[in-house]
């Protein structure tokens, strides 16, 4: 029995015929098969050199926007506080502390890539908190909704993103690989 490897780089199969050429459905000789092979190799490097990074621009962009909000909370804490405390948050001149740390430190964290995962679940669970807090569509002016709604949907589109970065992790170019 024969072990032939398809174009498809590590796609293996027990087969007893040769190989045909996916595109052009004739038979391919051993030549053709490495060389289709090889080009598949050197092109997967490509796409795989670039997805990780793409990982490391997704991480990077969805560290600015707890990074910037931290900083803001940092440069204006007296009307981040009258913000808080116009949607009934308790205690908004304590809460306002934690959740600049939280953005600034998560922030820098997701930036490196040390410890992303735990990061990225505490940053989500964060995220939808303020999206249900502060972007509360369905009890706000029928003029208010539209925006409110958009603000909503972006929070959990974080979120969807942090969930990912969770399922797959920080990426090559990261401090912490696990």
């Amino acid at each position: 029995m024969k072990i032939n490897t398809f174009p498809i780089v590590g796609e293996t199969t027990v087969a007893s015929e040769p190989l045909r050429d996916p595109v052009n459905e004739h038979l391919m000789t051993p030549k053709d098969s490495a060389f289709v092979t090889t080009a598949s190799a050197a092109m997967e490097s490509k796409f795989v050199s670039l997805f990780d990074w793409a990982g490391v621009i997704g991480r990077v962009g969805l560290a600015l926007l707890f990074l910037w909000s931290g900083y803001e909370k940092l440069a204006h804490p007296a009307s981040t506080v009258e913000y808080m405390q116009a949607y009934g948050l308790p205690a908004a001149d304590l809460l306002i502390w934690p959740a600049a740390l939280l953005e600034l430190v998560g922030g820098a964290m997701l930036v490196l890539g040390w410890k992303a995962r735990w990061v990225a679940l505490a940053a989500a669970v964060y995220t939808v908190a303020t999206a249900l807090v502060f972007h509360a569509y369905w009890s706000v002016p029928a003029d208010q909704v539209m925006s409110e709604q958009i603000h909503f949907m972006s929070n959990l589109a974080i979120a969807g993103g942090l969930l990912l970065l969770i399922a797959h992790g920080a990426g090559r170019y990261a401090l912490d690989k696990s």
